[in-house]
């Protein structure tokens, strides 16, 4: 039989446990229904658990403990939300530092929205999906998906690997670069910049039926150099001779157009 502080003891640890499931689901923004399946049982047990109304069996623990790297003793004793030094966050970026290989953190599209909001957020951007090439070198380099046609043959659904730049004096015009602003959102364009308008950059698609259009410098959150790009396999792009006769005929007309500004 277990005494009273005993049997207070065992039930804080429960109670701690619970939270820090919650907290750890959320951190990963997860719903209950899929961490619930991560940890094979009913999403409404997993609510009995964070609710604490029930208390977690150890061995949904141990898939805890597996899935984020920490130990029973972490997740039954420690708030891992703010254990400075044994949380999961703070294990997760001691990996990364101690690693060469470069990390990858993907921004899918439907993740786009979100990134707008929580790009300068080192637990937004933490929990981002990862992913390593071996031809790139340590940097600091994310991934963007871009949908349309707007950067053809670039094909949509692909994958833009870009590296950061600290400064967007640092762009060389012609060069293609996903470009986040407060305006446009997440963008893959060619990049002009202009002497006459400083403040401005241009922003230009490869495929001619878009017109460029001009971005103020002070409404650029972040801007990537265009470093690889990972494409879908067998798919191809089908033009018919009207719709290439017409791309040339636009594709004219903006480089006139270009001229016109940049001189």
């Amino acid at each position: 039989m277990f005494s009273i502080f005993e049997t207070k003891q065992i039930s804080t640890t429960m109670t701690q446990a619970g939270k820090n499931l919650k907290y750890l689901r959320k951190l990963r923004g997860w719903t209950q229904e899929e961490f619930a399946a991560k940890l094979k049982i009913k999403r409404s047990l997993l609510g009995a658990y964070e609710e604490e109304r029930a208390d977690p069996r150890i061995e949904v623990l141990e898939i805890v403990s597996g899935i984020f790297k920490i130990t029973l003793d972490e997740l039954l004793l420690k708030d891992v939300s703010a254990a400075k030094g044994s949380s999961y966050l703070e294990k997760r970026r001691q990996l990364k530092l101690a690693s060469n290989v470069a990390e990858i953190q993907f921004v899918p599209i439907k993740a786009a929205a979100g990134y707008l909001a929580g790009y300068a957020d080192p637990e937004f951007v933490d929990e981002l999906n990862t992913f390593t090439l071996p031809m790139m070198e340590a940097g600091n380099y994310r991934a963007f998906e871009i949908v349309g046609d707007s950067m053809l043959p670039t094909q949509s659904g692909s994958v833009i690997v870009g590296e950061k730049l600290e400064d967007i004096e640092n762009v060389k015009t012609s060069n293609t670069y996903i470009v986040i602003s407060k305006s446009e959102g997440i963008v893959y364009k060619r990049v002009l910049k202009s002497n006459r308008t400083k403040n401005k950059v241009t922003l230009v698609s490869d495929n001619p039926v878009y017109e460029p259009y001009q971005v103020d410098m002070q409404d650029i959150l972040e801007i990537w150099q265009a470093k690889t790009i990972i494409s879908k396999a067998n798919v191809q792009q089908r033009w018919d001779v009207n719709q290439l006769a017409n791309l040339v005929n636009n594709l004219q007309d903006q480089v006139s157009t270009l001229k016109k500004k940049l001189n």
